[in-house]
């Protein structure tokens, strides 16, 4: 699977969040770091991001949750890839819903603090802590690989188990022993993967996590095409001299580069 264009889609929710208010800020914020002057377009893999080969449909506002897949339905064409820039976790239930609307098959990679896999989080089984059990529920995908994984409950060992995920926690992470993807791949990532030392700017800050190095070796160790992303999760409201949004900016950069 070849493609040469990639569509951009901003997702101003932070709705489902459990603890703070925030990412819902961060879609602009993060664009606007990726096209700064003060940095250059080019990936570590040589690739400029040009908008030759990207559709940037711009941010928005969300105010009903349905609305996001209806939305993601809207940017999505076959042979295009849908990049997405959140918002709080709870967005990737409906965008891989829609993902699913135009590629029949394809694994998710989801490098995370957290699983996600709660049945319900304070009543609500759309929650932000809850995207992967309904995805896995609606049997969305073939396969869920979590990676950076370091909060896991009984309950949710419970749910990786029913739904056979495979999760690689931060404690067990070897570069070396990572699992590998045969089908395309819609990757997930929440800035909360990060230790806190490299990404103050989120609303759950768990210690112990990635360096930004570790997350860009494991991006590069991807032979399968990507064909969906998201990068959520940034809270404006607790970065430190914008050291997270200039994180997520090199994220998205290097996922870009490779969804090309």
């Amino acid at each position: 699977m070849k493609s040469s264009r990639v569509n951009i889609q901003g997702i101003c929710y932070d709705e489902k969040s459990s603890f703070s208010r925030g990412p819902a800020k961060a879609p602009p914020i993060i664009r606007d770091r990726l096209l700064s002057d003060a940095y250059n377009a080019y990936a570590e893999n040589g690739i400029r991001i040009s908008e030759s080969w990207i559709t940037d449909y711009g941010d928005f506002a969300i105010e009903d949750y349905q609305d996001i897949k209806k939305i993601s339905e809207r940017h999505l064409e076959p042979e295009v890839k849908l990049f997405t820039i959140g918002g709080d976790h709870s967005i990737t239930y409906p965008v891989v819903q829609a993902i699913k609307s135009v590629y029949s098959e394809f694994e998710i990679l989801h490098i995370d603090a957290h699983a996600d896999l709660y049945n319900d989080f304070e009543g609500d089984k759309y929650s932000h802590a809850c995207p992967f059990a309904r995805i896995m529920e609606d049997r969305l995908v073939d396969r869920l690989v979590q990676v950076g994984i370091r909060t896991l409950t009984p309950h949710q060992r419970e749910q990786a188990e029913k739904y056979n995920v495979e999760i690689v926690e931060m404690k067990d992470f070897d570069l070396n022993t990572l699992p590998s993807f045969s089908k395309p791949i819609y990757l997930s990532l929440d800035i909360d993967a990060f230790d806190p030392s490299c990404a103050p700017g989120v609303s759950h800050q768990e210690s112990g996590g990635f360096s930004a190095r570790d997350v860009v070796n494991i991006l590069h160790r991807l032979k399968a095409p990507i064909i969906g992303a998201d990068l959520v999760e940034y809270n404006p409201n607790f970065d430190v001299q914008g050291i997270t949004s200039a994180l997520c900016a090199k994220m998205m950069k290097e996922i870009l580069s490779l969804m090309v």
